[in-house]
């Protein structure tokens, strides 16, 4: 049995320089009713898959939380000793159970907070308010528009967000890259550069950022982003593909320089690759993350062996996404420097204590492509019987019964397309989900690539599920077969609480969602002043 931990010592040993990683093992659509401000969501569901990313180190002090059996929490007591039991299965030494769970947590007083990437989106707040980011109203931005004003807007977010909707003219250059693209992509100093989202913080960033770095442009964010647009009643572009132009020379070159000023300004370090091969053999004593922050196909063309991918706007929009030890040693890498230096100031304004940027391509290393090749503990091949995408349609197709199919994958991808006859059920949920699924001979599990489905082999042996066998390849590969999809999500066999919709994913009150959103943020700052939990930092201006 774990280590119980009381919730008061937590909060104790969550104020020191080497805070325990806590790891809260609910879906998400749970999590984000309620939870610890410092916590990383993990679902159970999903352990294997994402461990070893965001907690490299075996000896990395781990505190594990579900529900507890908590209201409003969610009846989720067990989830954390299930995931203790699994944790050291797979090698982790120092693994313990916050007692009482978010119930306990609560029960002593303790603050909790609603929401994903609390931690970072409060620091937008913190940063419009101290450092007096410009920003515009949306009918501001409009009549700005109207009148011809020499301007370019420009979306923050990955291009698959931009993709989704987008404001009118505007193009694609994620937060990390504005610094490295802006003098490309405004080139005269009377350009007005806007910058915007789909809400509020990685305007506020981009456009601080741009104004950090000294480009002799007016900088702006648009106030609440594509939401803000949408709810001025102000029409949106969709399916858009436009991005900046490829950087030149000179303006990589104007861009370094900018990037060198923020970095000495705001006290980047650099290391050279010698000190990096020291860190990552002292990997057991000290975590260890090294994140090539440039865009992903940057990245798949060609990157540091150990490095994972994590573009320098999405890093600080999500820090707890990326990276659960906040006492970890954090290297950036770039080819440029410019990239990494942007991202560097930034952690370190919100409290990163040991941030540093690579300062060259270590010598005699070759560069890795593709994407990070992620260690999946548990996963064993041969543990469960395979069956390809035509062999399990054949059998569907026949008379003598067809097996169930129970799809692990997504709620969202779930309604959009499943193989015919399938239900959903969440993993961690199959033994519960049993009593709602059809009785059968023989269980398939799927789910998007088959890995998730292997593993829950186990867990639906342990639920007193027989003749188990797993699709092969997953549901994409069915697709890939050209096989009939269905969709819909009429065969629930659990709640659909593993995915929080963002407010426009809502089927209907999609306004009200996003106002209720946009008032989330702001009052971000005022919470987490008054629980006392965070301390981000100012720095003097340039």
């Amino acid at each position: 049995m774990p280590n119980l931990i009381e919730p008061s010592l937590l909060r104790e040993r969550l104020r020191a320089a080497a805070p325990p990683v806590i790891l809260d093992l609910r879906e998400e659509g749970v999590f984000e009713k309620e939870h610890l401000l410092f916590a990383t969501n993990l679902a159970l569901s999903q352990l294997e898959l994402n461990i070893r990313r965001l907690v490299p180190r075996f000896s990395t002090p781990i505190v594990l939380c579900d529900g507890g059996g908590a209201e409003g929490g969610g009846n989720t007591a067990g989830l954390a000793e299930r995931g203790a039991e699994r944790l050291t299965r797979f090698g982790y030494g120092d693994v313990s159970i916050l007692k009482g769970g978010i119930g306990g947590w609560k029960a002593a007083g303790l603050a909790v907070f609603s929401g994903f990437n609390v931690p970072s989106k409060a620091f937008g707040e913190f940063v419009e308010h101290a450092y007096r980011t410009p920003s515009l109203a949306p009918e501001e931005l409009q009549s700005l528009i109207d009148s011809g004003r020499k301007m370019v807007i420009v979306d923050s977010r990955p291009m698959e967000e931009y993709t989704r909707m987008n404001i009118p003219g505007g193009i694609n250059v994620p937060g990390g890259e504005l610094v490295y693209r802006a003098h490309d992509f405004a080139p005269h100093p009377d350009t007005l550069v806007v910058v915007n989202c789909a809400g509020r913080t990685r305007s506020i960033i981009g456009a601080q950022s741009l104004i950090n770095a000294g480009i002799p442009n007016q900088v702006t964010a648009l106030r609440n982003g594509t939401m803000g647009w949408h709810l001025a009643g102000l029409q949106l572009e969709r399916d858009e593909t436009r991005g900046p132009p490829a950087p030149s020379s000179p303006g990589t070159e104007r861009g370094r320089q900018a990037a060198s000023r923020v970095a000495a300004r705001f006290g980047v370090n650099t290391i050279n690759a010698k000190t990096l091969a020291l860190w990552e053999g002292e990997m057991d004593q000290r975590t260890l993350y090294l994140m090539d922050v440039r865009i992903p196909r940057e990245y798949q063309d060609g990157h540091l062996p150990n490095a994972r991918n994590a573009p320098g706007g999405q890093l600080v929009q999500g820090t707890d996404t990326y990276m659960a030890d906040r006492g970890a040693r954090v290297v950036l890498v770039d080819t440029d420097g410019v990239r990494a230096n942007m991202t560097a100031s930034w952690l370190i304004q919100m409290g990163w204590r040991d941030v540093h940027v690579l300062e060259a391509w270590p010598e005699g290393v070759e560069k890795v492509t593709g994407p990070f090749v992620e260690e999946i503990p548990g996963l064993e091949a041969g543990d469960v019987e395979q069956t390809p995408p035509t062999g399990l349609a054949e059998q569907i197709r026949s008379d003598a019964g067809s097996p169930l199919v129970v799809d692990l994958g997504p709620s969202p991808e779930f309604r959009r397309g499943h193989i015919p006859g399938a239900w959903f059920a969440i993993r961690a949920q199959l033994e519960t989900a049993r009593q709602h699924l059809p009785a059968g001979d023989s269980l398939v599990l799927t789910s998007p690539d088959g890995v998730l489905a292997r593993l829950a082999a186990r867990d639906a042996a342990e639920a007193g599920f027989r003749n188990i066998r797993v699709l092969a390849g997953g549901t994409a590969a069915w697709s890939e077969e050209g096989l009939p999809m269905e969709t819909g999500g009429d065969r629930m066999a659990s709640a659909p609480n593993d995915v929080f919709a963002k407010p426009y994913d809502h089927p209907d009150g999609v306004e009200q969602h996003m106002r209720n959103y946009l008032d989330w943020e702001v009052t971000l700052v005022e919470q987490i002043e008054k629980s006392g939990e965070i301390s981000y930092r100012i720095f003097p201006g340039a």
